[in-house]
């Protein structure tokens, strides 16, 4: 089938055949069916519309476009800012039978001219670059001729990471703002198909606008990830230290990743790892960019390969990894963005199986993100105007985080609102369902303007121990720290009143602690020096304790009440709910909820042997022995076979086939072949392998 695109964006130039697609989907990849959104990117850009895809880590986005580029005649080029991604997923596709290639930086002079001659005579299918490459004229020389009249054709641009060309978003990268041009520069434009897993509705605007996208088709499958329980803690550096050393002891067989602010605290914690599980032989490594080349590349390849299961790393690490097994993603300190958290917690449970996303912050956290960022000079290519932009963009990002840790409504619902969709109704649900929408209609009002309505609590978070949640601000989704916690009301409408009035008098003029002083009582230099000792809310509450007077101050940030200014000594100012509130003759109430003693646990995370027991309990197929046991057999050849292959053992394939294999038991490559996850090029090569080890595990066990 032949496949054009005339440009303009306003018809389809060739039919979708979804037979055709499921058949590429099974035959390279092993999957019978897509996954929510999947097909509809698919059958956008196989009809030559643009397109844009809103789907979380772990969603399955690279299937959108490997799927067509593997159907589509020339080279569909994607851009991508990651190395490691484009190093991880040539190697998968190469293991499933395509033929891949990337052109970056690790490769010499002589060897990115052999893959621009072999791409133009037409050896490979698909090519991944960097966005600093398209500017490159040797590159556009390539492409101009590709595109042309007799050339090989590009029929599909695809650009992953697509936030980064919105200053709105936390990772904005200046090179991005030229793939628009690139792509104009074409003889002939190619289908546009744009992808990010985090992003708020005013970043994707961007990411439309500034792409050039034309009437996209987009595709939102909503951005919660069911697998994933979440929880915050504040605690002192020396126990957030004890905290994590308990927790990996207690999961040193799970494979994890914990995220730190700094070099220094990555190499303390790190040395303390290797001390806590070196008794129990478990390796553990360690990443930033102070260490050497080979350091880092040693430590990430160890990570890969599951040699090395603990990794303990800067935002430096896991960009573009598609380990799908990591079981936990602990933060040690706040990162500076929801966006930046969300993408670096969504690194655990990729393969779909039950993971941990555990925060543990303190307030000195967030003073030393406002002192890196008031130092941070900004980038050079940025204009002075620009930098001050990028830079109050930053503090705004930085005060959502925090408002992340302080929250006691429920942690998803928080990230779920951010990114513009409603935590309301979520009781039982999975994935939001997939939506398609086409041209201007895809922009919806900014999630900035959206009030945050209350909703039902779900009935696992009211079940959760008893759990007893305001109604104004239930929400449940039984599997984060806040909705497994009992909590009980605390009624403090005076107390907000109180603050608010002070603020009113005094707008943007003093900091959270200052205020939460006066209103209390104290009696410091400070507080007479401003007279404030005078003021008719001095002391007002004197009664309720200085932590409850710093929490409802807290709080009322939290619920838009008040508001916090940018900088490293941020002043409180009025929100427009607390201008309503204080101006209305309705009445007002308010009240702040605080945690009864103990806390509920949770499932955070299950070994792969703990899922399948409990998905064979359900399978009414007869089998012969122990599912885990053969489970632990098959996944000891997987690690024989990744090793010949010089490949990661989820390369070869994941632990949800393996388990897959234990369920089914095949015995032919016809059998084979129906196990998700198992396609052509799979059986051929590693097929025999895994039915002999199967029948003389079965062998055994009826002998």
């Amino acid at each position: 089938m032949a496949y054009s695109h005339q440009g303009d964006g306003t018809e389809p130039l060739a039919s979708y055949a979804p037979a055709a697609a499921l058949d590429t989907l099974k035959r390279y990849f092993g999957y019978s069916s897509f996954r929510p959104g999947q097909e509809r990117m698919v059958s956008a850009i196989l009809s030559g519309c643009d397109a844009l895809g809103v789907m979380p880590t772990g969603a399955g986005k690279s299937i959108c476009y490997q799927v067509p580029a593997l159907m589509l005649p020339g080279l569909t080029l994607v851009v991508s800012p990651l190395v490691s991604l484009m190093s991880d997923q040539v190697r998968a596709l190469k293991a499933a039978g395509a033929r891949p290639s990337y052109l970056n930086s690790t490769l010499t002079p002589a060897q990115q001219n052999t893959v621009l001659k072999r791409a133009s005579e037409g050896w490979y299918q698909i090519m991944y670059v960097a966005p600093e490459r398209l500017a490159d004229p040797r590159f556009l020389a390539f492409a101009r001729a590709a595109a042309g009249p007799g050339g090989i054709g590009i029929p599909l641009v695809a650009v992953d990471e697509a936030h980064c060309v919105s200053q709105w978003g936390q990772d904005f990268r200046p090179s991005y703002l030229e793939i628009a041009s690139f792509v104009a520069a074409l003889p002939q434009r190619p289908v546009l198909a744009a992808f990010t897993a985090t992003a708020t509705e005013r970043v994707r605007a961007d990411i439309s606008t500034m792409l050039g996208l034309r009437a996209p088709q987009t595709v939102t499958t909503g951005f919660d990830r069911p697998n994933l329980y979440f929880e915050v803690q504040e605690l002192g550096d020396k126990a957030k230290a004890a905290w994590v050393r308990d927790y990996v002891r207690s999961h040193a067989q799970e494979s994890g990743i914990v995220y730190c602010a700094t070099r220094k605290k990555v190499d303390e914690l790190a040395q303390d790892l290797m001390h806590e599980l070196a008794p129990l032989g478990v390796r553990v490594g360690h990443y930033h960019a102070g260490l050497s080349i080979e350091e880092r590349r040693v430590n990430q390849e160890g990570f890969i390969t599951d040699t090395i299961p603990v990794i303990v790393a800067t935002n430096a690490f896991g960009m573009g990894i598609d380990k799908p097994n990591v079981r936990y993603v602990i933060h040690l300190n706040a990162p500076e963005s929801i966006e930046a958290y969300y993408q670096e917690a969504g690194r655990a449970g990729r393969d779909g199986d039950p993971a941990g996303c555990v925060l543990l912050w303190n307030g000195a956290d967030f003073n030393l993100r406002r002192r890196l960022i008031d130092r941070d000079p900004g980038d050079v290519e940025l204009d002075e105007g620009q930098r001050e932009q990028a830079k109050r963009n930053r503090f705004r990002l930085l005060s959502q985080m925090e408002g992340y840790c302080r929250t006691t409504d429920c942690l998803r619902a928080y990230i779920l609102r951010y990114f513009g969709e409603d935590g309301r109704d979520r009781e039982g649900a999975g994935p939001a369902p997939a939506v398609l929408r086409k041209g201007e209609g895809a922009v919806q009002a900014s999630a900035v303007a959206r009030k945050e309505e209350a909703g039902p609590a779900s009935a696992a978070a009211r079940k959760a121990e008893g759990a007893s949640l305001p109604p104004a601000t239930a929400h449940g989704c039984g599997n984060c720290s806040n909705c497994l916690t009992p909590f009980e009301a605390d009624d403090v409408t005076e107390a907000a009143r109180a603050i608010m009035r002070f603020v009113s008098r005094h707008p943007g003029r003093f900091g959270k602690a200052l205020i939460a002083d006066v209103l209390h009582g104290a009696n410091t230099e400070r507080i007479r020096s401003l007279r404030l000792d005078g003021d008719p809310e001095y002391g007002k509450l004197a009664e309720l304790p200085i932590a409850r007077a710093r929490d409802t101050v807290e709080q009322l940030i939290g619920s838009g009440y008040l508001t916090v200014s940018m900088g490293q000594y941020p002043v409180i100012c009025m929100g427009d709910l607390g201008l309503a509130a204080l101006n209305s003759s309705e009445e007002f109430t308010f009240s702040i909820k605080r945690r009864k003693r103990g806390r509920a646990g949770s499932e955070r995370a299950r070994r792969a042997v703990d899922l399948l027991r409990d998905e064979a309990a359900l399978d009414s197929k007869p089998r012969v022995g122990d599912d885990a046991a053969l489970f632990e057999r098959l996944r000891a050849l997987r690690r024989e076979l990744a090793e010949w292959r010089d490949v990661p053992p989820y390369i070869v394939c994941s632990d949800k086939t393996l388990r897959g294999l234990c369920r089914q038991r095949p015995a032919t490559r016809e059998d084979l072949l129906e196990v998700s996850g198992i396609g052509e090029r799979k059986a051929d090569e590693f097929g025999e392998a895994f039915l002999k080890a199967i029948s003389e595990f079965e062998d055994e066990r009826r002998g």
